[in-house]
C-alpha cells in the first residue's frame, strides 16, 4: 500500500502497536479475559485509524493529482467536495492560491498573444518601408535615370528613412513606458508655451497645407506642473493626426482653461471627425482608422495617452459641434486626482 510509504504513519503506527502490546501485556497480569478484551479492542482502534488515514490519504492524492492539471491542463478545482475541518485551512488557502494562478495564466496569455500582435504588425510597419527603400536603390542604379527623377527618388527615399526613424523611436519609447523605466521630472510651464514648443515641428506643413492654426488662453500665465519634454511631445502627437485629418486652408485651435481642479487643453480642428466605429478604438495601438492617412502608423495617439496618464492626467476624444475632432488633454493639479 501506498500509505505505507509514509515514515509518519509507520513511526505512528509501530508507537501504537507498541502501546496495545504493553496494555495488553498488563491485562493479562490481572487476568485472561482483560488481556483479550484489551488486545480486541486495541487492534479496532488501530484498524478504524488506519482506514480513516487511508482514506484521507486517498483525498489528499485526488486534490494533489487535480492541482497537477490544472497546473498543466488549467483545468478548474471543485473544492466544495473537501469538507475534513483538518484540510479546511489547507483547502481555502489552495482556492486562494488556484484562483491566483489561473489570474496569472490568463494574463499572460493575453499578453503573450498582445505581443505576438504587436511584433506582426511592427513587422509589417517596417517591412512596407523597407520594401519601398529597396525598389528605390535599383531604379537609383540604372544608369539611364534622369537628374530629375534621381533627386525625385532621393526624397522619398529621405521620406521613408524618416518615417522608420520614427517608428523606431516611438517604439523605443513605448517599450519603455510599459518596462516602466521612464522618469518624469515635473518642473512648472506656461501652458501657452507648452503648445507653442509642441505645434512649432508642424507649423510649416500646416501653412503648407494652408492650415490655421491658433492658441487661444484665458491668460498666457496658465501654468502646468508637468514634464516639458515628454508633454510636448504628446501633444504634438495630437497636433500631428489633426493636421493629416484637416483638409486644406483647414483650422486647428488650441483653447487652454483652467479652474480649481485641473488645467485642460482642448484641441479641435474643421476635419471631418471620427466615425463611430473608430472612437472606442482611437488609443489602441497600431489601430489605423477609416479615414487614416497612408503614413498613419497608429502608435502617436497610444504614446500620448500613456505620458499623460503617467502624469496624473487624461486624455480623451469625441466628435466636436458642429463637425470636426475634439481631443480633451487634462492634467488635475497636484492636491487633486483621478
Amino acid at each position: 500500500m501506498k500509505i505505507l510509504r509514509n515514515r509518519e504513519f509507520l513511526c505512528h503506527l509501530i508507537i501504537q502497536l507498541g502501546l496495545l502490546l504493553l496494555f495488553s501485556a498488563t491485562a493479562y497480569w490481572y487476568g485472561q479475559p482483560a488481556g483479550r478484551l484489551t488486545v480486541v479492542f486495541g487492534l479496532c482502534l488501530i484498524i478504524c485509524q488506519c482506514s480513516f488515514t487511508a482514506w484521507r490519504y486517498r483525498r489528499l492524492a485526488s486534490l494533489s493529482r487535480q492541482l497537477d492539471d490544472m497546473l498543466h491542463h488549467l483545468k478548474p478545482i471543485d473544492f466544495s467536495i473537501y469538507h475534513e475541518g483538518e484540510l479546511a485551512i489547507l483547502t481555502n488557502e489552495l482556492s486562494k492560491l488556484t484562483l491566483r494562478l489561473s489570474q496569472q495564466a490568463n494574463a499572460l496569455e493575453t499578453d503573450r498573444q498582445h505581443l505576438a500582435d504587436s511584433m506582426a504588425d511592427i513587422s509589417h510597419q517596417l517591412r512596407s518601408p523597407l520594401t519601398s527603400m529597396s525598389l528605390i536603390l535599383t531604379m537609383l542604379k540604372e544608369p539611364e535615370v534622369s537628374s530629375e527623377r534621381r533627386r525625385q527618388l532621393l526624397r522619398e527615399l529621405t521620406m521613408l528613412l524618416t518615417r522608420m526613424d520614427w517608428l523606431i523611436e516611438a517604439l523605443l519609447k513605448l517599450s519603455r513606458m510599459d518596462a516602466g523605466t521612464v522618469s518624469f521630472y515635473p518642473t512648472q510651464i506656461s501652458a501657452h508655451r507648452l503648445a507653442e514648443d509642441a505645434a512649432a515641428p508642424l507649423l510649416i506643413p500646416m501653412e503648407l497645407k494652408g492650415i490655421a492654426f491658433q492658441i487661444r488662453s484665458e491668460s498666457e500665465s496658465v501654468m502646468l506642473t508637468v514634464d516639458p519634454s515628454w508633454t510636448a511631445e504628446a501633444l504634438a502627437n495630437i497636433l500631428k493626426n489633426c493636421m493629416e485629418h484637416t483638409p486644406a486652408n483647414g483650422q486647428i485651435t488650441v483653447t487652454i482653461r483652467t479652474n480649481s481642479l485641473y488645467t485642460e487643453l482642448l484641441i479641435q480642428d474643421s476635419g471631418n471627425g471620427f466615425s463611430s466605429e473608430d472612437l472606442p478604438h482611437l488609443f489602441e495601438r497600431f489601430y489605423k482608422g477609416k479615414n487614416a492617412s497612408d503614413n498613419s502608423i497608429g502608435i502617436g495617439l497610444a504614446l500620448s495617452r500613456m505620458i499623460v496618464s503617467r502624469q496624473n492626467g487624461i486624455l480623451k476624444a469625441e466628435n466636436a459641434k458642429p463637425h470636426g475632432a475634439l481631443f480633451t488633454l487634462r492634467f488635475y493639479h497636484e492636491n487633486c486626482h483621478i
